[in-house]
């Protein structure tokens, strides 16, 4: 057995970012395997997680130098600045999401920093790494959180309320894109008692929208409804049916109280779903939520972190939807990231050792060299 693994967890530094990338139950389970974590002081506490609580568990505490010294992995929920790794082993490990297409910079100089840099969003979309897809359990809780916030905006009730004064109706939402988000949003709006509808570019989408009680809204009789790309997402569709999804969209989002919009296409600008001709059409009072606004938008006008009001309708979205609901988000990225690394232990050489299936799609860096096809 060699030297136990180090394996270092830092405060999150980016602007907004409340999340954290281990929790008590995390550096638990990681200390069970063999391996020392490390923990920067304060590192938990816009999650709700004290110092007292990982020192109870066993991390070592530090400042951040001191938690990287010597560390075989450093763990994140966005990738670290790499002058903060320099006191970590050659060949360091990173984990997190690491934003590739967007921070390509950082990638190029965790390279050269001789960093392995492995990206948790590129996680393939199959069986066996469900409980590693850092995207899908952040975007079924932004799903969650977006109807949430919707509905403190929305100046109306969600249910219909029958009282002794008369009776409030439902109201309608809408949510275009039905991936983890979109599911999440309808079962969200169902549950707060609105009439709920929902559309998608995969036609595979139409059963998923019903078992939760939704009404489908789809194109028919266009050809270029399989919109189905690798991995699950969604494609680019055919001129003829953007052209017929438009004018279906638009006679159906004119009736709607709240939209929520979740479309997003890997490495590109999230796509145009809702055209300012289109926000003026829908009733004075209603509410908008672009989960892809830090994208670019699936909705002209957004705008991230503010509510911008256009032909009487409220348009509202957050650069970062996951760290509004920084506890729970965290212990379900932390469990993403100890699912992953726990997956691969060796408990010969007591660390884990990936399998080209996952490793060679998550590896962004390796040997002072950018490796990744999808960024070469």
């Amino acid at each position: 057995m060699t030297d136990k693994l180090r394996i270092a967890a830092l405060t999150e530094r980016a602007a907004g970012e409340t999340r954290v990338c281990v929790t008590p139950e995390t550096v638990k389970k990681f200390t069970s395997l063999g391996a020392i974590v490390a923990v920067e002081s304060g590192a938990g506490l816009a999650a709700s997680i004290a110092d007292a609580d990982y020192a109870a568990v066993g991390a070592i505490m530090g400042d951040a130098a001191t938690v990287v010294a010597g560390a075989d992995i450093v763990l994140g929920v966005q990738g670290p600045d790499v002058a903060l790794l320099s006191s970590a082993k050659p060949g360091v490990w990173v984990a997190a999401g690491l934003d590739p297409f967007g921070q390509r910079g950082r990638v190029d100089a965790y390279a050269a920093a001789g960093v392995e840099a492995l990206a948790m969003e590129f996680m393939p979309r199959i069986t066996r790494a469900q409980s590693m897809d850092i995207l899908s359990s952040q975007s079924n809780l932004a799903g969650y959180k977006a109807v949430i916030d919707a509905a403190a905006t929305y100046g109306r009730a969600f249910p219909m309320m029958m009282t002794a004064a008369g009776t409030i109706s439902a109201a309608k939402a809408f949510i275009m894109g039905v991936g983890v988000a979109g599911l999440q949003a309808i079962a969200t709006a169902r549950r707060l008692g609105a009439q709920v509808s929902a559309t998608d570019v995969r036609s595979a989408t139409r059963e998923q929208i019903q078992s939760l009680g939704a009404k489908p809204i789809f194109v028919e009789n266009v050809a270029g409804i399989e919109g189905e790309g690798a991995g699950g997402y969604a494609t680019e569709m055919s001129p003829e049916y953007q052209a017929a999804q438009a004018e279906l969209v638009s006679s159906h989002i004119a009736k709607q109280d709240i939209v929520i919009t979740t479309a997003l296409i890997p490495g590109r600008a999230a796509p145009r779903l809702i055209s300012d001709a289109q926000i003026a059409t829908m009733k004075p009072g209603s509410v908008i939520f672009d989960l892809a606004v830090a994208q670019g938008g699936n909705v002209e006008g957004s705008v991230p972190d503010q509510i911008v009001e256009r032909h009487g309708v409220k348009i509202m979205g957050y650069s970062n939807t996951p760290a509004h609901l920084a506890a729970d988000a965290s212990a379900l990225f932390a469990r993403n990231l100890y699912n992953f690394l726990s997956a691969f232990w060796d408990k010969e050489q007591g660390r884990p050792v990936l399998d080209e299936e996952i490793g060679n799609a998550i590896r962004l860096t390796q040997g002072g060299q950018v490796v990744n096809p999808r960024l070469l």
